[in-house]
Protein backbone atom coordinates (compact mmCIF):
# COMPACT_ATOMS: atom_id res chain seq x y z
CA UNK A 1 0.00 0.00 0.00
CA UNK A 2 1.72 3.61 -1.26
CA UNK A 3 2.20 5.84 1.75
CA UNK A 4 2.68 9.45 0.78
CA UNK A 5 4.36 11.83 2.90
CA UNK A 6 2.91 15.23 2.89
CA UNK A 7 5.36 17.86 4.46
CA UNK A 8 2.61 20.37 6.66
CA UNK A 9 5.47 22.91 8.98
CA UNK A 10 7.87 25.05 7.38
CA UNK A 11 10.24 25.52 10.11
CA UNK A 12 12.00 28.36 8.87
CA UNK A 13 9.19 30.88 8.56
CA UNK A 14 7.23 28.80 11.63
CA UNK A 15 4.60 29.07 9.51
CA UNK A 16 2.59 26.15 9.12
CA UNK A 17 1.56 25.13 5.48
CA UNK A 18 0.50 22.45 3.54
CA UNK A 19 0.36 23.10 -0.61
CA UNK A 20 -2.94 21.16 -2.14
CA UNK A 21 -1.45 17.99 -3.11
CA UNK A 22 -2.86 16.33 -6.48
CA UNK A 23 -2.59 13.54 -8.66
CA UNK A 24 -4.04 11.42 -11.27
CA UNK A 25 -5.90 7.78 -11.43
CA UNK A 26 -5.24 6.18 -14.73
CA UNK A 27 -6.51 6.91 -18.31
CA UNK A 28 -10.10 7.16 -18.97
CA UNK A 29 -11.19 5.08 -22.26
CA UNK A 30 -11.60 5.88 -25.21
CA UNK A 31 -11.21 9.76 -24.55
CA UNK A 32 -8.14 9.47 -23.03
CA UNK A 33 -8.94 11.57 -20.11
CA UNK A 34 -7.76 10.97 -16.48
CA UNK A 35 -9.62 10.85 -13.30
CA UNK A 36 -7.67 14.15 -11.35
CA UNK A 37 -7.76 13.81 -7.34
CA UNK A 38 -6.76 17.35 -4.72
CA UNK A 39 -6.26 16.88 -1.21
CA UNK A 40 -6.10 20.07 0.66
CA UNK A 41 -4.99 21.37 4.07
CA UNK A 42 -5.28 24.27 6.65
CA UNK A 43 -3.55 26.93 4.71
CA UNK A 44 -3.35 29.22 1.25
CA UNK A 45 -7.06 30.61 1.54
CA UNK A 46 -8.99 33.04 2.86
CA UNK A 47 -11.12 32.13 6.04
CA UNK A 48 -10.20 34.24 9.12
CA UNK A 49 -9.77 32.44 12.50
CA UNK A 50 -10.82 30.08 13.60
CA UNK A 51 -11.43 29.07 10.22
CA UNK A 52 -8.34 29.70 8.89
CA UNK A 53 -7.56 29.63 6.08
CA UNK A 54 -8.55 27.02 2.92
CA UNK A 55 -12.18 26.30 5.04
CA UNK A 56 -13.98 24.25 2.66
CA UNK A 57 -17.09 23.82 4.22
CA UNK A 58 -20.42 26.27 4.23
CA UNK A 59 -22.24 24.75 7.42
CA UNK A 60 -19.88 25.19 9.79
CA UNK A 61 -20.43 29.23 11.07
CA UNK A 62 -17.41 30.63 8.10
CA UNK A 63 -18.38 33.61 6.34
CA UNK A 64 -20.12 33.01 3.06
CA UNK A 65 -17.95 35.01 0.91
CA UNK A 66 -14.59 33.48 2.43
CA UNK A 67 -15.99 29.58 1.94
CA UNK A 68 -16.68 31.14 -1.70
CA UNK A 69 -13.24 32.15 -2.29
CA UNK A 70 -11.82 29.08 -0.94
CA UNK A 71 -13.34 26.67 -2.81
CA UNK A 72 -12.70 28.60 -6.34
CA UNK A 73 -9.12 28.01 -4.94
CA UNK A 74 -9.62 24.11 -4.30
CA UNK A 75 -11.47 23.88 -7.59
CA UNK A 76 -9.17 25.19 -9.31
CA UNK A 77 -7.03 22.32 -8.20
CA UNK A 78 -8.88 19.70 -10.50
CA UNK A 79 -9.45 22.20 -13.31
CA UNK A 80 -12.71 23.55 -12.39
CA UNK A 81 -14.42 26.26 -11.66
CA UNK A 82 -16.55 26.21 -7.67
CA UNK A 83 -19.74 26.26 -9.81
CA UNK A 84 -18.84 22.24 -10.69
CA UNK A 85 -18.22 21.22 -6.88
CA UNK A 86 -20.72 18.93 -5.55
CA UNK A 87 -20.38 19.22 -1.61
CA UNK A 88 -22.00 16.95 0.84
CA UNK A 89 -23.08 17.40 4.66
CA UNK A 90 -21.97 14.85 6.11
CA UNK A 91 -24.12 12.28 8.52
CA UNK A 92 -22.49 10.16 10.08
CA UNK A 93 -23.88 7.35 7.53
CA UNK A 94 -24.04 5.24 4.76
CA UNK A 95 -26.27 7.55 2.30
CA UNK A 96 -25.00 7.13 -1.01
CA UNK A 97 -26.09 10.17 -3.64
CA UNK A 98 -25.51 9.63 -7.24
CA UNK A 99 -24.76 13.02 -8.96
CA UNK A 100 -27.12 13.33 -12.38
CA UNK A 101 -25.85 12.74 -15.16
CA UNK A 102 -27.60 16.37 -16.87
CA UNK A 103 -24.34 18.06 -15.84
CA UNK A 104 -22.70 19.77 -13.01
CA UNK A 105 -24.82 20.15 -9.92
CA UNK A 106 -24.21 23.79 -7.93
CA UNK A 107 -25.27 24.92 -4.58
CA UNK A 108 -26.54 21.99 -3.78
CA UNK A 109 -25.36 19.69 -0.47
CA UNK A 110 -26.88 16.97 0.08
CA UNK A 111 -27.08 14.95 3.89
CA UNK A 112 -25.02 12.04 2.91
CA UNK A 113 -21.40 10.63 3.33
CA UNK A 114 -20.64 9.05 -0.10
CA UNK A 115 -21.20 11.03 -3.75
CA UNK A 116 -20.88 9.39 -6.91
CA UNK A 117 -20.97 10.13 -10.56
CA UNK A 118 -20.01 9.24 -14.30
CA UNK A 119 -20.72 12.94 -15.52
CA UNK A 120 -17.24 14.26 -16.90
CA UNK A 121 -16.54 17.65 -15.40
CA UNK A 122 -18.12 17.54 -12.31
CA UNK A 123 -16.00 17.69 -8.99
CA UNK A 124 -16.81 15.81 -5.83
CA UNK A 125 -15.93 16.52 -2.70
CA UNK A 126 -15.53 14.95 0.73
CA UNK A 127 -15.10 17.45 3.90
CA UNK A 128 -13.80 16.34 7.28
CA UNK A 129 -11.98 17.33 10.22
CA UNK A 130 -10.58 13.85 12.19
CA UNK A 131 -12.55 11.75 10.10
CA UNK A 132 -11.50 9.76 6.95
CA UNK A 133 -12.02 11.63 3.53
CA UNK A 134 -11.30 9.25 0.44
CA UNK A 135 -11.68 9.75 -3.17
CA UNK A 136 -12.22 6.49 -5.10
CA UNK A 137 -12.12 5.96 -8.82
CA UNK A 138 -12.54 3.18 -11.78
CA UNK A 139 -10.58 5.69 -14.80
CA UNK A 140 -11.29 2.67 -17.70
CA UNK A 141 -14.96 2.65 -16.80
CA UNK A 142 -15.18 6.37 -15.42
CA UNK A 143 -16.96 5.91 -12.28
CA UNK A 144 -16.04 7.86 -9.45
CA UNK A 145 -16.80 8.75 -5.67
CA UNK A 146 -16.10 10.70 -3.13
CA UNK A 147 -16.72 9.53 0.90
CA UNK A 148 -16.73 10.50 5.06
CA UNK A 149 -16.05 8.12 7.17
CA UNK A 150 -16.04 8.08 10.70
CA UNK A 151 -16.59 5.68 13.26
CA UNK A 152 -19.98 5.56 12.99
CA UNK A 153 -19.39 5.05 8.71
CA UNK A 154 -18.08 2.63 9.54
CA UNK A 155 -19.87 0.73 11.79
CA UNK A 156 -22.81 1.68 9.04
CA UNK A 157 -20.61 0.86 5.73
CA UNK A 158 -20.98 3.60 3.69
CA UNK A 159 -17.37 2.44 2.50
CA UNK A 160 -18.81 -0.86 0.75
CA UNK A 161 -21.77 1.24 0.06
CA UNK A 162 -20.05 3.74 -1.85
CA UNK A 163 -18.11 1.05 -3.72
CA UNK A 164 -21.49 -1.03 -4.68
CA UNK A 165 -23.58 2.29 -6.16
CA UNK A 166 -19.74 2.56 -7.62
CA UNK A 167 -20.28 -1.04 -9.69
CA UNK A 168 -23.71 -0.61 -10.68
CA UNK A 169 -22.58 1.92 -12.84
CA UNK A 170 -19.88 -0.41 -13.74
CA UNK A 171 -16.84 0.04 -11.90
CA UNK A 172 -14.94 -3.22 -11.14
CA UNK A 173 -11.30 -1.65 -10.87
CA UNK A 174 -11.54 0.66 -8.42
CA UNK A 175 -8.51 2.87 -6.69
CA UNK A 176 -8.65 4.73 -3.26
CA UNK A 177 -6.91 7.96 -2.37
CA UNK A 178 -7.49 8.03 1.36
CA UNK A 179 -6.74 12.16 3.04
CA UNK A 180 -5.35 12.26 5.99
CA UNK A 181 -7.19 11.98 9.77
CA UNK A 182 -6.41 11.69 13.37
CA UNK A 183 -4.33 8.80 14.47
CA UNK A 184 -4.78 6.02 16.90
CA UNK A 185 -2.63 7.76 19.60
CA UNK A 186 -4.94 10.67 19.02
CA UNK A 187 -8.10 9.13 18.85
CA UNK A 188 -8.95 8.07 22.80
CA UNK A 189 -12.91 7.00 22.98
CA UNK A 190 -14.79 5.37 25.37
CA UNK A 191 -14.48 1.72 25.82
CA UNK A 192 -18.63 0.89 25.34
CA UNK A 193 -17.88 2.94 21.78
CA UNK A 194 -15.11 -0.22 21.24
CA UNK A 195 -17.36 -2.77 21.96
CA UNK A 196 -19.66 -1.49 19.12
CA UNK A 197 -17.12 -1.44 16.29
CA UNK A 198 -15.43 -4.76 17.92
CA UNK A 199 -18.27 -6.40 16.38
CA UNK A 200 -18.76 -5.18 13.37
CA UNK A 201 -14.77 -4.25 12.42
CA UNK A 202 -12.35 -5.61 14.69
CA UNK A 203 -9.45 -3.85 12.37
CA UNK A 204 -10.33 -0.42 13.48
CA UNK A 205 -9.25 -1.19 16.95
CA UNK A 206 -5.91 -0.37 17.77
CA UNK A 207 -2.86 -2.22 19.75
CA UNK A 208 -1.79 1.40 20.94
CA UNK A 209 -1.83 0.67 24.50
CA UNK A 210 -3.80 3.44 26.38
CA UNK A 211 -3.21 3.51 30.07
CA UNK A 212 -7.20 4.64 31.38
CA UNK A 213 -9.11 1.57 32.03
CA UNK A 214 -12.34 3.84 30.52
CA UNK A 215 -11.31 4.30 27.29
CA UNK A 216 -9.36 3.18 24.09
CA UNK A 217 -8.05 3.69 20.93
CA UNK A 218 -10.09 3.37 17.71
CA UNK A 219 -8.00 4.23 13.96
CA UNK A 220 -10.50 4.44 11.67
CA UNK A 221 -7.93 4.61 8.51
CA UNK A 222 -7.17 0.93 9.27
CA UNK A 223 -10.73 0.58 9.47
CA UNK A 224 -11.69 2.18 5.75
CA UNK A 225 -8.45 0.09 4.70
CA UNK A 226 -9.78 -3.22 5.98
CA UNK A 227 -13.23 -2.01 4.05
CA UNK A 228 -11.52 -1.85 1.11
CA UNK A 229 -9.60 -4.79 0.88
CA UNK A 230 -13.17 -6.68 2.09
CA UNK A 231 -14.39 -5.45 -0.56
CA UNK A 232 -12.35 -6.59 -3.29
CA UNK A 233 -9.78 -3.13 -3.56
CA UNK A 234 -6.25 -4.29 -2.68
CA UNK A 235 -3.78 -2.64 -0.96
CA UNK A 236 -1.57 -2.06 -4.34
CA UNK A 237 -4.79 -0.28 -5.17
CA UNK A 238 -5.06 2.20 -2.12
CA UNK A 239 -2.63 5.37 -1.78
CA UNK A 240 -2.51 6.84 1.94
CA UNK A 241 -1.81 10.42 2.62
CA UNK A 242 0.08 10.30 5.79
CA UNK A 243 -0.57 12.74 8.46
CA UNK A 244 -2.70 13.11 11.85
CA UNK A 245 -4.91 16.03 11.73
CA UNK A 246 -5.04 16.54 15.32
CA UNK A 247 -1.18 16.62 15.35
CA UNK A 248 -0.60 18.49 12.45
CA UNK A 249 -1.81 22.87 12.30
CA UNK A 250 -1.74 22.26 9.04
CA UNK A 251 -4.49 20.40 9.02
CA UNK A 252 -8.32 21.41 10.41
CA UNK A 253 -8.96 18.61 13.90
CA UNK A 254 -12.37 19.04 15.35
CA UNK A 255 -11.06 17.45 18.43
CA UNK A 256 -7.81 19.68 18.79
CA UNK A 257 -10.13 22.66 18.03
CA UNK A 258 -13.54 22.48 18.53
CA UNK A 259 -15.07 25.35 16.39
CA UNK A 260 -12.65 25.09 13.61
CA UNK A 261 -13.08 24.46 9.30
CA UNK A 262 -13.03 21.01 7.01
CA UNK A 263 -10.44 20.38 4.35
CA UNK A 264 -10.92 17.81 1.36
CA UNK A 265 -10.76 15.15 -0.67
CA UNK A 266 -11.75 15.98 -4.51
CA UNK A 267 -12.19 13.93 -7.44
CA UNK A 268 -13.64 14.55 -10.90
CA UNK A 269 -12.98 12.62 -14.78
Amino acid sequence: MPMTALTYLTSSSKKYSMKIVTGHLGSVAPGGRSVTWAATGRFGGHSLPPFDELNLATYVGDAPGDVKRNLQVAAASIGLASTDLVLMQGVHGAQVAVVDQGGPVSGVEPRCDALVTRTPGVGLVALAADCVPMVLADAANAVIGAVHCGWRGLIAGVVPAALDQMNLLGADQVHAVIGPSICAKCYRVPSERVLELRGALPNAISAVACPESEVARIDVGAGVRAQLAAAGVSASKVTTLAGCTAQSRGLFSYRRDGLTGRQGMLVRL
